[in-house]
């Protein structure tokens, strides 16, 4: 009779245990929704932050790569002419059929559909799950920065056959060179050296006569990064 009575009880513990088997998968589903919708929200305000800052030359999209047919969720400069609720560019479906895609495509050419040259970087966002849910596309328009690029190489550029001047003491180029491989022996730069290291460098300059060279505690300091009066005591 005990046993007979214990059936019962096995058998509402058992569908007890099955209902809320059951109720794992939804619940880990609605998880992962929320969990989606937190990084979206996130990286819509990393775009905001990006497009104030970059603007007006540089494009900031956020496509939400869970509805492709309306992926894109916000633009800032808009330099490309698209709206938010179109379609997923052809990246984004790549990255929506394959989970192994790179997750970042840094400065790679593009070019807006008035014809202007940008540069792009493409940035894809993962769940916890390992699939892409959005992605942040930055499109810089480089057009103005070429005719910078144009004017700043006109402007610096000198006649070669010119008569050679130049600025500096004679010498000058001599003393940097000197200071340069006494650093790079100590694998330094001549602004890290130390207190005994810069000693020890001015000793090496005043044997090879390098101090002698009109406004060399100048150059020396310059070069060092440290006051003249530094480099004086460091003579010493």
């Amino acid at each position: 009779m005990r046993s007979a009575s214990m059936k019962p009880k096995a058998r509402t513990s058992a569908v007890a245990q099955a209902k809320r088997t059951s109720r794992r998968p939804a619940a880990s589903a609605v998880s992962l929704k929320s969990e989606q919708a937190s990084l979206i929200e996130q990286v819509q305000r990393i775009a905001e932050g990006l497009g104030q800052m970059f603007a007006p030359f540089t494009e900031v999209v956020v496509h939400d790569l869970r509805t492709p047919k309306q992926a894109i969720l916000a633009i800032h400069n808009n330099l490309s002419g698209r709206a938010v609720g179109e379609p997923a560019t052809e990246l984004g479906l790549a990255r929506i059929a394959d989970d192994d895609f790179p997750p970042v495509l840094a400065n790679y050419p593009n070019r807006f559909a008035d014809g202007r040259t940008a540069k792009s970087t493409s940035i894809g966002i993962k769940d916890s799950s390992g699939r892409y849910v959005a992605a942040l596309c930055l499109n810089a328009d480089v057009t103005l920065f070429r005719g910078f690029q144009h004017m700043l190489a006109q402007f610096c550029s000198t006649d070669g056959d010119a008569v050679a001047d130049t600025l500096d003491p004679a010498g000058a180029d001599a003393i940097r060179q000197r200071i340069d491989a006494f650093a790079t022996r100590l694998a330094a730069t001549p602004r890290e050296l130390k207190t005994e290291q810069r000693r020890e460098l001015m000793q090496t300059l005043k044997a090879d006569g390098l101090l002698e060279i009109r406004r060399a505690m100048e150059i020396v300091s310059q070069h060092l990064g440290v006051s003249r009066a530094t480099v004086y005591n460091d003579a010493k």
